[in-house]
């Protein structure tokens, strides 16, 4: 039942047929896996639907050719540096198609199908545990300050009255030196950020920009 549907090593129109559907059924069920219950652009869904039939024609076609498997290896390669970076989840769905078309592509169809059953219920249930879980109270809080001000502590009273918790990330000039970006990466007591949280800040930098907002999936990677 896992054994290859090839004979002899070799791939006749029917095998062929037969697994490039299985390629793009895998595909379509890893592209529905990838945007349940998450956001995913349509190109990216369209992607993975492909990509298990791509990587299996690929396959045949190197059919035990070293040299051809070394050329397609690094052309494989040359896709990270032209492609935008991505969340983790879909770095990881584009391993699972690729996987399903090694798989498919030396016939092992079967063995495709349950691989993905596998990982899709491993997946899903996964999702339903608090496992990995974001919080919802965490923000991201950005506080511009002219530049003769003191960040070292400047915020903690303030910090310790409307927070859980919080963490100094980083700091940047702007303005040609005149102002400090401060990037702090806080817990707030409630779900949304009090105004009056806001209102004394602003006091405090001297009414200059601030913005608080969640912490997006590749920042939090």
């Amino acid at each position: 039942m896992l054994d290859s549907i090839f004979t002899d090593g070799t791939f006749t129109a029917a095998t062929f047929a037969l697994c490039t559907a299985a390629s793009l059924i895998l595909g379509l069920a890893t592209a529905w896996l990838s945007t349940f219950k998450s956001k995913s652009s349509k190109s990216f869904a369209l992607t993975l639907a492909m990509l298990p039939a791509l990587v299996q024609v690929v396959i045949m076609l190197v059919n035990g050719n070293i040299g051809a498997g070394v050329a397609v290896a690094g052309a494989f390669g040359l896709i990270r540096f032209r492609s935008a970076p991505g969340t983790a989840k879909e770095i990881g769905m584009i391993f699972l198609a690729m996987a399903l078309g090694l798989a498919t592509g030396m016939g092992y169809v079967a063995l495709a199908a349950i691989f993905f059953l596998v990982m899709a219920l491993f997946t899903l249930a996964l999702g339903m545990t608090p496992l990995g879980g974001e919080n919802d109270a965490e923000r991201e809080l950005k506080i511009t300050i002219p530049e003769n001000l003191d960040y070292d502590g400047l915020f903690d009273d303030l910090f310790e009255k409307y927070l859980k918790s919080w963490s100094f990330e980083r700091v940047k000039t702007a303005s040609m030196g005149t102002l400090y970006e401060l990037d702090y990466r806080v817990t707030l007591k409630t779900e949304q950020a009090p105004k009056e949280f806001l209102d004394a800040l602003r006091c405090r930098n001297g009414n200059l920009n601030i913005v608080c907002g969640r912490v997006t999936a590749k920042e939090a990677l």
